[in-house]
């Protein structure tokens, strides 16, 4: 839970900024604004912003890594005293948390929903985007997602497509290979979830079984989402129990460095199999036990059941990769352009359209406020 330990020192004083980024959770969310720096500092450096927090630990910790300036307001009451007296034009969401409608509510600012990582999760489509003025995406699947899923509710013109800002900041990393010759699999499935309907996890199911199938055999890299167990204590333990099993648990390394490190990747339904395409090496996706929306990459990646002889399936997609050229088709598709800083720039110049829209629709509404129809 929040703390709500507030800043006493910034009560009553306007932010000089003009963007504020709102982040009301917890520091265990802090995995889906943490890939987003690397773009904020970007956006900082030409449109200064204020990142407002209800827990200042989580706030401490975004101080010291990004050096933005943030600040912990405990209650509504204070956002609103200090949000009167600020000329904030543009608020920006990197999730649905419910407490983001205590900023949603202020009708001067142009509010842009940036999200976490776009997947073909059940999840990444939801009826909640029309609390947002703007959606910023990825690429066309995510506005092709968009337009099927969510009824009344014109997604073209509500869409920005922007690219991934967050792989921009990607660290290069050179593979290290098994000192013995063995190829590498990297495990990494997705946490339990929160609600039934897109528990798309699979450690439960498939973890021990692709653990005792593969050790010995590959050099097996285990890499568990940062929030498993919090909702099912039997997810807790099977993810204890791969743990004991893997050669390697990659808790403390950058995502990109378990990428170099492994030759193939198994992992859910999840965002990891989108910033694992451009690597250009196969994967399998595991089945889950809940449907799943179609997707292209669902149709194209080959799917791992818990039945299957995942020996087999690994070895087979090691050795004749069949869906290689397919899945290079897939990149623009999800991501946008990969070019190495065109996300980022594409990024900065929407929030600025969008600042520019907001200072013309206000100019207009303060000129029909004050001559009236």
């Amino acid at each position: 839970m929040p703390d709500k330990v507030t800043d006493e020192d910034r009560l009553g004083k306007p932010f000089s900024q003009q963007v504020m980024v709102y982040f009301p959770t917890t520091k265990d969310s802090l995995y889906q604004l943490r890939p987003w720096f690397h773009a904020l500092k970007a956006l900082n450096a030409t449109h200064p912003i204020i990142c407002v927090f209800k827990d200042s630990r989580t706030a401490n910790v975004v101080r010291k890594e990004a050096e933005f300036d943030c600040v912990t307001l405990a209650s509504y009451g204070q956002l609103d005293d200090i949000l009167a007296l600020s000329g904030i034009k543009l608020a920006l969401y990197v999730n649905h948390d419910p407490l983001n409608f205590e900023a949603l509510r202020f009708s001067s600012m142009v509010h842009v929903y940036l999200g976490h990582g776009d997947s073909d999760k059940g999840v990444s489509v939801s009826n909640q985007v029309k609390a947002y003025d703007f959606c910023f995406l990825a690429g066309q699947a995510a506005l092709d997602r968009t337009l099927s899923a969510v009824m009344s509710y014109d997604a073209e013109a509500r869409s920005v497509l922007i690219g991934q800002p967050q792989l921009d900041a990607a660290e290069k990393f050179e593979g290290e290979p098994s000192p013995d010759g063995r190829q590498t699999v990297l495990y990494a499935p997705t946490w339990e979830a929160s609600q039934p309907s897109v528990s798309y996890g699979s450690l439960e199911t498939h973890g021990e079984r692709i653990m005792q199938s593969l050790v010995g055999h590959y050099r097996v890299i285990y890499r568990p989402h940062p929030l498993n167990g919090v909702i099912r204590q039997s997810y807790a333990e099977a993810d204890k129990v791969v743990r004991l099993l893997a050669e390697r648990i990659d808790t403390d390394v950058p995502l990109e460095k378990s990428f170099a490190d492994a030759d193939l990747l198994i992992t859910d339904v999840s965002a990891v199999t989108l910033n694992w395409l451009p690597t250009g090496k196969p994967m399998l996706v595991t089945t889950p036990s809940v449907p799943y929306p179609p997707s292209r990459l669902m149709i194209i990646v080959p799917q791992l059941s818990a039945k299957d002889d995942i020996a087999a399936e690994v070895e087979e997609q090691l050795t004749k990769d069949p869906t290689k050229a397919l899945r290079k088709k897939l990149i623009t598709y999800y991501l946008g352009n990969p070019k190495p800083g065109v996300a980022t720039k594409n990024f900065v110049k929407a929030c600025k359209d969008a600042i520019e829209l907001r200072d013309r629709e206000w100019a207009e509404k303060q000129i029909t406020g004050a001559t009236g129809p």
